[in-house]
């Protein structure tokens, strides 16, 4: 299912640094994380998406969640922004 809604998401944006900007200015309407990656890079944003009361949906694989971005490398975390 999330990884649905990304599909069919006007506008994302893949990874860390991305995803804690669109989360800092307000942007991002959700935030997708994997949950098989690395805690130390995704903490800061996980962190960052519950300051800005942003939902946070869980999903098993960052290489299924690369690869429904359209990347050839797994992604730990994208954000569905406005």
């Amino acid at each position: 299912m999330s990884y649905e809604k990304v599909l069919h998401a006007s506008k994302v944006v893949i990874g860390t640094k991305q995803t804690v900007k669109a989360l800092k200015d307000g942007t991002a309407r959700e935030l997708i994380v994997a949950s098989d990656a690395d805690t130390k890079v995704t903490q800061s944003v996980v962190n960052q998406a519950l300051q800005s009361n942003v939902p946070i949906i869980y999903v098993d694989s960052m290489k299924k969640l690369g690869k429904t971005c359209g990347i050839e490398v797994g992604a730990s975390t994208v954000a569905i922004i406005r």
